[in-house]
């Protein structure tokens, strides 16, 4: 869910992280939480999920927070661009009937091979 409704010193205990880090990763732009009064932090359960995202990639995966960055950009540009194909493909459905499909394989997570095939069922 999207509620914001933990503060940083609850999700700070929750995920064994220290405040200071949270700040800074707000600082450098990789979380956002809300903001109560203009000052006070709101955690969403959204914002803990992409936290222990970005704490897998630092401790597991040992990538920097630049390395962090790009990665979360990266899957940002995939979403957009899957938003774009999927309006592209009613676009086509809209001009030339509902027997085309585009068959996407970004929408898998197959990044390696993409291809946008047209074809007539």
């Amino acid at each position: 869910m999207d509620i914001p409704k933990y503060v940083i010193s609850v999700v700070s205990q929750m995920l064994n992280i220290h405040p200071q880090t949270l700040r800074l990763y707000e600082k450098m732009k990789l979380i956002t939480p809300a903001r109560v009064d203009g000052k006070n932090r709101l955690y969403s359960e959204n914002d803990i999920e992409k936290l222990k995202y970005i704490m897998f990639l630092t401790r597991n995966m040992k990538v920097n927070l630049a390395g962090v960055e790009i990665i979360l950009n990266m899957q940002e540009q995939i979403l957009d661009l899957n938003k774009k194909i999927n309006e592209l493909e009613q676009n086509i459905k809209l001009k030339y009937g509902e027997d085309i499909s585009i068959k996407n394989n970004l929408a898998n997570n197959n990044i390696e091979h993409t291809k946008i095939k047209i074809e007539r069922e």
